[in-house]
């Protein structure tokens, strides 16, 4: 019997597909209520779909009792690690590594230099008929600070050089040296906020990065410096950066929030010095031919018996459910 792989791109628009496992398309449907392609248990591979509801994303989970392995689209795994008790042991989660890097470093350079050179004002001004002139920062001359210096980061990094910026400082869970220098570990935060113009937070949503940019993190910031977000909402404590918004010390530009999505009234939309996008950072032109050639590639991997590419981590004991799966 062959295995089964549920894919969220139908198998035909997917060159380089290898031959063996049997490939069934399922994306949940336009309302999340698309009933499963075949029997759950008889899936080996289930590779999520991306941009739907969380109910869509986890919702075979508890059914796929002898998947070996899950692959997200995304480059942030915390929907299913959240999840981990649904997923029988043995199961190995892998990440999009590779397959947002260049939109997601598009997007952080976009919202850097709309903040700063005023581009939500020409918008305002420009539906007005007003002609708006006036002084703006640039991005040339400025201190950035990265917060996150994965794969992403480091493509931000590649788009910022190329602006004159007078200097980057790379921040990661651990520290180590890359070939454009030292990446500082996550406990020099503190002594490096101070000295950044622009900080630009890419990194993943932990127990550990949950919270990171709270009251005392901003505080640090210096007067006039622009916060940048393209990593989780909940990475920063709302709370704390309203109060920073509206003093007026700080700016922001967001593509994630906490909540997600920004409901109606939430005194974030209208909070001064704010540009907000919504969460936009991956889906683009470029995700899905890089989407399509990882799915071929982990599937051949998966089919040759290869190691995987972006393993996040193996399911344990630990981790099943009451069930023992």
């Amino acid at each position: 019997m062959s295995a089964e792989v549920w894919l969220p791109i139908p198998p035909e628009e997917i060159e380089g597909l290898p031959a063996g496992p049997r490939y069934l398309f399922w994306d949940g449907g336009a309302d999340g209520d698309q009933p499963f392609p075949g029997d759950p248990a008889r899936c080996a591979v289930y590779v999520v779909p991306y941009m739907k509801g969380l109910s869509v994303r986890v919702g075979p989970l508890p059914h796929l009792t002898n998947v070996r392995v899950v692959q997200t689209l995304t480059a942030g795994v915390d929907d299913i690690t959240a999840r981990l008790s649904d997923i029988p042991p043995g199961v190995r989660l892998c990440n999009a590594r590779g397959v947002h890097e260049t939109s997601t470093a598009e997007l952080a350079l976009t919202l850097t230099l709309a903040a700063l050179r005023g581009i939500p004002e020409f918008v305002r001004a420009q539906r007005q008929e007003r002609w708006a002139g006036g002084f703006h920062p640039s991005l040339a001359d400025k201190s950035v600070l990265i917060v996150g210096y994965g794969s992403i980061g480091a493509a931000i990094e590649d788009r910022l050089v190329p602006f004159e910026v007078a200097r980057v400082a790379r921040v990661a869970r651990s520290g180590r040296t890359v070939a454009r220098g030292p990446v500082h570990p996550i406990t020099d935060v503190p002594s490096l906020l101070p000295h950044a113009d622009v900080v630009i937070l890419c990194t993943p949503l932990t127990e550990d990065t949950r919270g990171l940019v709270d009251a005392d993190f901003l505080a640090r910031m210096k007067d006039g410096a622009l916060l940048v977000n393209v990593a989780r909402g909940a990475v920063v404590d709302t709370k704390a950066l309203l109060a920073e918004l509206e003093r007026g010390r700080i700016t922001a530009a967001l593509d994630v929030t906490d909540p997600e999505p920004l409901p109606p009234g939430h005194p974030l939309w209208q909070a001064p010095g704010v540009l907000i996008s919504p969460h936009v950072g991956g889906p683009s032109s470029a995700f899905l031919p890089r989407a399509k050639r990882l799915i071929a590639d982990q599937l051949t991997r998966f089919v040759n018996h290869e190691p995987l590419r972006n393993v996040i981590l193996t399911t344990g004991p630990e981790t099943a459910g009451a069930t023992g799966r």
